[in-house]
């Protein structure tokens, strides 16, 4: 999971970018970076860091020109180093710059034929500057000094062809313009918009339409699977579909979890389907638990508050506020490693005891990871005076690997894994776990776009809809995701500082 955008304006863009970025932080807060191009040249600043942090004053004055992308990461792999962070630059040919969210599938073989066939090394593990290079290739093929939007859509085709997995792409070539593709499936969303301005049309693409509703960009469409768009340097928009065999396979988790609740992803307000997320899942629980005696539903901020208070409301039950957040802490989620989680979990979250004291308290969150958090909050709430606590998740539960761009662990580390809900409620210390149904979970999603037939489902289901993931891929994923893993590399990365700040 991580934030692009791109924008190709009539003045300066490097405070819309970084605007952009601002509001796509919850994507990603790894790490952030700019790349701007003026009169061919091109001006860069990435780092490690929230966008606040990675852009000072000085930063932003260099970032001169009328065209740049920019990019907020959150490390698929659990690494955090600075040299992965977007956007990557390959400067033949043309000087291409990229920012990507989502994984490849392929990368590993990909990478293998740039260097034997295409001549070209990779500096980092980063798939995306795997998916750079790709491209580059595809237009160096072309064998021409000067392209045009019909050169570049060639070369995106091409891309398709080769690649497999999620990806939704930024990318800028220098004096031409900023194309912006999504995979066949669509498994990652990408919208783009314009706006007026009295120097002429501006346009952006973007991770979701919130950053184009921040800045007063008018939404035009979600890129369809496949589909790629070319904004050129005078302002002119191109767009084509670029691959065969194409279909919505949209991740189901930004519905639940990723992106933000005013985001409108292929054509569904995010807010509305957690709306009917609670709904449904209390419907459940009306008709699986008809002895329920749930005094008081309360939602784990901040994810799950719009399908919590819908769902207090379809019971009957009352619904209250009952954790304090700490905004200044990180999601949990994405926090590469263990031992960090468990840590940030009592930092961000203080319960209020009045709401907590002498009640059935349902909890509702958005869905149960790891089951760490939940096992702390559970026991903050017992602590606050509850007698019973409940718990129920607006998604089903989740027992297999993502291998499109989240960064959940092996599945022997997941809590479901392995267990039936009661034995999951037994480790987290619930009274009882109630999931969301995943037939419900993708008509909550579905009922206002009845062309999204397909999900990809795969963390509930263990259903990879690019149908290339095998035994070999999980047991290459088993290495580089496990927090054992996680907390070597990082060690490893420690140790590498401590060399050079202390010879």
């Amino acid at each position: 999971m991580c934030g692009v955008i791109g924008i190709v304006g009539k003045s300066n863009v490097n405070q819309a970018l970084y605007d952009g970025l601002t509001v796509l932080q919850h994507r990603g807060q790894d790490a952030a970076g700019i790349v701007t191009c003026d009169g061919g040249k091109l001006y860069l600043r990435k780092d490690n860091g929230l966008v606040r942090d990675v852009f000072a004053t000085e930063h932003m004055l260099n970032l001169r020109g009328n065209m740049g992308v920019g990019h907020v990461r959150y490390p698929t792999a659990g690494c955090s180093s600075s040299a992965e962070a977007q956007p990557f630059y390959v400067n033949s040919p043309y000087g291409i710059t990229l920012a990507h969210n989502g994984n490849l599938t392929n990368a590993e073989e990909l990478k293998r034929d740039l260097y034997n066939e295409d001549l070209r090394h990779m500096n980092t593990d980063s798939d995306s500057e795997v998916l750079l290079n790709v491209l580059a290739h595809e237009l160096q093929v072309l064998g021409k000094l000067k392209i045009d939007h019909n050169d570049v859509f060639e070369a995106v085709s091409a891309v398709h062809r080769r690649s497999r997995g999620a990806y939704a792409v930024v990318a800028m070539i220098t004096g031409y313009g900023i194309v912006g593709f999504r995979d066949p499936n669509g498994i990652r969303p990408i919208v783009y918009g314009k706006r007026e301005t009295d120097k002429g049309t501006e346009y952006m693409i973007a991770s979701e339409s919130v950053a184009l509703d921040a800045q007063g960009f008018e939404l035009i469409a979600d890129l369809e699977p496949g589909e790629a768009v070319f904004i050129s340097l005078d302002g002119n928009l191109h767009k084509k579909q670029c691959a065969e065999n194409t279909k919505y396979s949209t991740c189901i988790f930004e519905y639940v979890y990723l992106a933000r609740p005013d985001s409108i992803i292929d054509d569904v307000l995010v807010y509305k389907a957690r709306l009917r997320m609670g709904e449904s899942l209390a419907q459940k629980i009306k008709r699986e638990w008809t002895d329920q005696d749930i005094n008081v539903v309360i939602p784990i901020p901040d994810t799950s508050r719009t399908s919590a208070l819908q769902l207090a409301n379809e019971l009957g039950v009352l619904y209250r506020e009952g954790f304090i957040k700490n905004r200044y802490i990180g999601r949990t989620f994405i926090m590469p490693g263990q031992k960090q989680r468990k840590k940030s979990v009592r930092q961000k979250l203080n319960a209020i005891d009045l709401e907590f004291r002498d009640k059935n308290v349902l909890l509702v969150d958005d869905s149960i990871v790891r089951g760490t958090t939940s096992q702390q909050i559970i026991q903050m709430a017992r602590e606050a005076g509850a007698k019973k606590v409940y718990f129920a998740s607006a998604s089903p539960a989740i027992r297999h690997a993502n291998v499109y761009g989240i960064d959940m662990p092996a599945p022997e580390e997941l809590i479901a894994y392995g267990r039936t809900d009661d034995e999951v409620a037994q480790k987290i210390g619930a009274d009882k776990v109630i999931y969301q149904d995943l037939e419900d979970l993708m008509e909550s999603v579905r009922k206002r776009n009845p062309e999204l037939v397909d999900f990809d489902t795969s963390v509930f289901d263990g259903r990879y809809v690019t149908g290339d993931v095998n035994e070999a891929y999980f047991a290459r994923l088993q290495e580089i995701r496990s927090d054992s893993a996680k907390e070597k590399r990082n060690g490893r990365n420690s140790d590498i500082i401590d060399l050079h700040n202390n010879p």
